[in-house]
């Protein structure tokens, strides 16, 4: 049981499990922080439409969710970071 990484609680690895189901492949093991202390926006991903990741009290959204983010590295070798660019017009 590992400790959450903002509030120091022991992580409730059912708890976290049930509420990262949106989230693609994502386990509670790729997580430091307990359920209490992250928000889960499903349909929020520009590139999957899934689930995003939002620590909680950090804004804004993010525009990718985690499985998305690492593709989109495998894929390009550059990190995106949680945010499209701004639309030029």
């Amino acid at each position: 049981m590992k400790p959450c990484q903002n509030c120091q609680t022991v992580i409730d690895e059912y708890t976290l499990d049930k509420q990262l189901e949106p989230l693609r492949d994502l386990t509670v093991d790729d997580f430091n922080v307990c359920a209490d202390c992250v928000t889960i926006v499903a349909d929020a991903c520009v590139e999957c439409g899934g689930a995003v990741y939002v620590p909680r009290g950090d804004s804004p959204e993010p525009d990718y969710c985690p499985a998305c983010r690492s593709e989109l590295i495998e894929r390009t070798g550059e990190d995106p970071g949680w945010h499209c660019d701004p639309i030029s017009t």
